[in-house]
């Protein structure tokens, strides 16, 4: 691991990412006079005014990505937000005003999208997001678009990030050797689906959202819009609803309820937990380019001590 970055760093990152979103824009046919930072932790979001057309650049990636393993993904998610959009869900589809693929500048891989008003006016309800996720999982049952099963949980970055993390002092020897031992148990069912579907026979599997649809819900002044498909994968739906708790996974089964779906495994919901808890762990290997992730990704590893070892 190279050096982590510091506050200046990251603020050249940010620029070098806005100044390449803005000349892309410009290339494609865009009146902008400025970009706009309206959002930067992972990727930066940039407003490229006065064009009602918004960027987003990833920026914090795993070592395992590459910019043409990035830009696949990036293709996945416009075709669903595009398809699901065409179907009349409520969505944040790509920006119309532009060819529909993510295009590549000066390093960065970027897409476009449509400004969108924000309703500020409440915080977040996890609740009634939890329950609309439902709403998503109904529509997504027949988008025709391959995906690949869990691929989301991208083990191979995981399997790589906790070795970079051996010798290192942002994650204690036990959290190592334990998450290291999981893992073992854990990567054959993320990357088999005959795998996952032997170790939990009868469980549906269907196009998933892939990244905690309940907080990627924009609050939009029309209403709530889905949003942020960069994660989409195929697989349980429980995957969807990782790390939230007892509330609002009772939010999603009454949505699954008035949907027709099946409610959430508690035995599946296990399995996602536990992997999303080393995938927490392994994105410690690339805290050198976000150092402030070490402290917010510790409540997590701090739950994750609690629980019994998967096995």
């Amino acid at each position: 691991m190279t050096a982590f970055a510091t506050p200046e760093d990251i603020a050249n990152r940010t620029a070098a990412a806005t100044e390449a979103a803005v000349a892309a824009g410009r290339e494609l046919g865009l009146e902008i006079t400025e970009g706009k930072v309206l959002y930067e932790l992972f990727s930066v979001v940039v407003h490229l005014a006065p064009s009602p057309v918004v960027a987003r650049i990833p920026t914090v990636l795993p070592h395992t990505t590459t910019l043409e393993s990035l830009a696949r993904r990036q293709q996945q998610e416009l075709d669903v937000a595009q398809w699901l959009h065409e179907q009349g869900t409520p969505v944040i589809p790509p920006s119309p005003l532009v060819e529909r693929k993510p295009v590549q500048r000066d390093g960065f891989s970027i897409t476009f999208w449509p400004f969108t008003d924000e309703d500020k006016s409440q915080e977040p309800d996890y609740v009634k997001n939890s329950e609309l996720t439902a709403d998503l999982h109904k529509a997504l049952e027949d988008y025709p678009g391959e995906l690949g099963f869990l691929s989301s949980a991208e083990p191979q970055f995981v399997r790589e990030g906790l070795e970079r993390l051996e010798g290192l002092d942002i994650v204690t020897a036990e959290d190592l050797r334990r998450a290291r031992a999981e893992w073992e148990v854990l990567e054959p069912l993320v990357s088999s689906q005959d795998a996952f579907q032997a170790k939990f026979p009868g469980i549906e599997l269907q196009p998933i959202h892939g990244d905690s649809p309940p907080a990627n819900i924009f609050a939009s002044t029309g209403g709530p819009l889905f949003s942020d498909f960069e994660l989409i994968t195929y697989g349980p739906v429980e995957w969807d609803l990782g790390g939230l708790g007892l509330e609002l996974e009772a939010a999603y089964d009454r949505g699954a309820t008035k949907n027709g779906l099946r409610p959430l495994d508690k035995e599946v919901l296990r399995f996602v937990n536990a992997v999303g808890a080393i995938r927490v762990i392994a994105y410690l290997s690339v805290a050198d380019q976000l150092p402030a992730m070490v402290d917010f990704m510790q409540p997590f590893i701090n739950q994750w001590r609690d629980t019994d070892f998967y096995a």
